[in-house]
């Protein structure tokens, strides 16, 4: 008989960070279980819900009792199965006496690999109340949870203490025991609305019976919608904070969610908005209103309480966060009575690394390094040097110390109070950007000259140290600098050399503290990031793998590099190219010949006579292209050396037998090689 399934675990609050995680887990954990026990079908994924204080699943048209089977276990090879004698080894009775067959039962059989015994096991299905119980204690222990407890006086452990357990297969009661609960056909609401005790009649009824009688809305992203239908209504003509994580954790805080507004007195819009916002959003949950992109002194509460008259519950949230608005403003008007500039002494007692030393010391490398990138700008050295000299400062402020979300943006606020120039300003914020992927970059080449030089020093002293990230183990975000650093030399664009930016920021660190080839070992590092960078933004492997294979220093040109590849494919001389030179490049390979000029007297054949001649004409024409950055006209010009290079490689053997013949051709080949492999590795092109 098949009929709908529900389970249901009724608990204390839930981490509500992953309670979404949590749900979709046990459904795909549950789903699997019961599909390969056959009681449901493969495609069959369940429904999952979440609330504060349940986990629950349904699983429509789920047998009561699963297909009878037939198993099949694999025994021991053949060869090793039996004896010299021909009777079976003390293996093959082993696998006999725990399948529970006799040798006459046995089959040989054949995966491809090797013959071996095997036992076909009829196996009458078993009914669902006999299984669900251990699926659902399986199911449990593989959560994604980071640490369990114990309650009580019993052995059972989860993420939270489990007060209740549903089991229903239809109407009835599947019996069995989770964390020591029995299954019964019980539930309970809303902490506070509920009307007691709700009893399931019928596993399809579990969503309408709990929004009735339990004022619980039991799908999370049902309650998702309502709150964010609730804040577009309310906002009405204003612009609620748009956080999309903020948003899930209120869902994951509320059963049934009602929406307030609320409000603070104007006279706290003096402190910064950032610090207002993180206040109302960190501690408290709330969602600041905007109004034409400026904060405003009203909010909205995601409330899990409907009443009638809502006044005690806003004017309970006014002055909870009130306190919290005070503070913000006493540390950002304490702060401001000492000037960024006198708090840089203060960086020399806060530990960067026992091997690298202290922030003040880091501070120090920054400017030194800022100094010189702004100078390959062009830019104002002195003030680089000087945002570079104040952009950790403000750690050591009271807000960052209660809000270390706000470094760097505080450090622009106190910075423009010490009329500091604005571009310096500017880049005490912007020195921190990108701070994750798409984030926004540094504006100016001061803000980039400082932003860099901090991920450069990053990246340079912990590999020279030997802390390279290594699998899924970044504790120094190292990856996230690394993605900095190609973005701003590529987006912004900035015509700064990778190898001299990494040698530069290594001069920085004192003499033998960085040890190995870990110059070498950054580059490759970044390259590799760079490729994932790339592909990523669409664009296709074997175009990423041409350009990079020439490991090109200078990032701003790679865009330029691809599109002029991607329009090099297009073209139909293309792939006779791509294939000739990757023929070219294996014959170089595998010859030790030196470098050196063609000799036209030792040419002999008219096919390679004519490449060299057309290989001089446009050498000239090919360099000024990529010297000008035209490198879409250098590969078009390199295009119409496809009639001789076919020729070259129909009618002349390049391995002749004379040596000077040989050596000749070879350093044609080489000086072609060299001419089409300016751009990119055009043999990475041949499929």
């Amino acid at each position: 008989m098949q009929d709908t399934l529900l389970i249901e675990l009724l608990t204390e609050e839930l981490p509500p960070k992953s309670l979404a995680k949590l749900g979709q887990s046990f459904r795909e954990q549950m789903q699997k279980s019961l599909a390969e026990a056959g009681f449901i079908a493969a495609e069959n994924a369940g429904q999952w819900f979440a609330t504060p204080r349940r986990l629950a699943l349904q699983f429509t048209d789920c047998l009561a009792t699963q297909p009878d089977r037939v198993i099949e276990k694999k025994g021991p090879a053949v060869a090793s199965g039996l004896g010299a004698d021909g009777k079976p080894t003390k293996a093959l009775e082993g696998f006999m006496r725990s399948a529970g067959v006799v040798f006459e039962q046995l089959e040989k059989l054949n995966d491809g690999k090797s013959e071996y015994f095997g036992a076909r096991i009829a196996k009458s299905g078993e009914a669902l109340d006999a299984l669900l119980a251990g699926f659902v204690e399986a199911a449990l222990k593989k959560l994604p949870v980071a640490k369990i407890m114990r309650w009580g006086a019993g052995e059972a452990q989860f993420v939270r203490p489990v007060h209740g357990l549903m089991l229903l297969h239809g109407a009835r009661i599947v019996a069995g025991q989770v964390l020591g609960l029995d299954s019964r056909n019980i539930t309970r609401g809303h902490r506070f609305m509920s009307s007691g005790d709700i009893v399931m009649a019928h596993a399809d009824d579990y969503v309408t019976t709990l929004a009735k009688q339990g004022k619980v809305v039991a799908g999370y992203d049902e309650r998702r919608a309502m709150i964010r239908a609730q804040l577009d209504t309310l906002a009405a003509g204003r612009q609620w904070l748009p956080d999309e994580a903020l948003l899930d954790e209120v869902t994951a805080l509320v059963e049934f969610p009602v929406v307030y507004e609320a409000g603070f007195e104007a006279e706290f819009l003096a402190v910064p908005q950032e610090c207002l916002i993180l206040t109302m959003k960190a501690n408290q949950k709330y969602f600041p209103l905007f109004k034409d992109g400026k904060l405003t002194n009203r909010f909205l509460v995601v409330s899990n309480m409907q009443v009638a008259d809502p006044r005690h519950i806003i004017g309970g949230n006014e002055r909870v966060v009130r306190p919290r608005l005070a503070d913000a403003r006493f540390f950002f008007n304490q702060d401001r009575k000492t000037p960024l500039a006198s708090r840089v002494a203060k960086l020399n007692s806060i530990v960067y690394h026992n091997k690298l030393g202290s922030v003040g010391e880091r501070v120090q490398r920054l400017a030194k390094l800022a100094v010189t990138i702004a100078g390959h700008l062009g830019a104002d050295k002195a003030q680089a040097g000087r945002a570079a000299l104040l952009a950790k400062a403000d750690l050591v402020t009271d807000m960052v110390g209660e809000f270390p979300e706000l470094q760097g943006i505080m450090g622009r606020y106190y910075a423009q109070h010490d009329q500091e120039p604005a571009a310096v300003a500017d880049a005490i914020e912007g020195h921190y950007y990108p701070r994750g992927s798409g984030d926004t970059l540094p504006q100016g080449n001061i803000a980039c000259a400082v932003a860099l030089a901090d991920k450069l020093d990053a990246l340079t002293g912990f590999f020279g140290i030997g802390q390279i990230p290594t699998g899924d183990k970044d504790p120094f975000a190292l990856r996230r600098a690394a993605l900095g650093v190609l973005r701003i030399l590529m987006e912004a664009p900035l015509p700064l050399d990778l190898a001299e930016l990494i040698d530069a920021a290594a001069a920085g660190f004192a003499p033998g503290l960085l040890q190995g080839e870990f110059k070498a070992q950054l580059a490759d590092f970044m390259f590799e990031r760079l490729r994932n960078l790339l592909r990523e933004a669409g664009h296709e492997q074997k175009l990423v793998d041409a350009v990079l294979a020439l490991r090109p220093t200078r990032i701003d040109k790679v865009p330029a590099k691809l599109a002029a590849v991607k329009a090099f494919v297009a073209l139909p001389e293309a792939a006779a190219l791509a294939a000739a030179n990757k023929r070219i490049v294996n014959i170089l390979k595998k010859t030790a010949v030196a470098a050196g000029d063609v000799d036209v007297a030792l040419l002999q054949e008219t096919a390679e006579k004519a490449l060299f001649a057309r290989l001089t004409a446009i050498t000239p024409a090919v360099r000024s292209f990529v010297a000008n950055e035209d490198y879409a006209d250098a590969l078009k010009a390199l295009a119409g050396l496809r009639t001789e290079v076919d020729a070259f490689f129909d009618g002349v053997m390049v391995m002749a037998e004379e040596p000077l013949t040989r050596a000749n051709r070879l350093a044609l080949l080489r000086q072609l090689s060299d001419l089409m492999n300016q751009v990119a590795d055009i043999s990475k092109l041949s499929s």
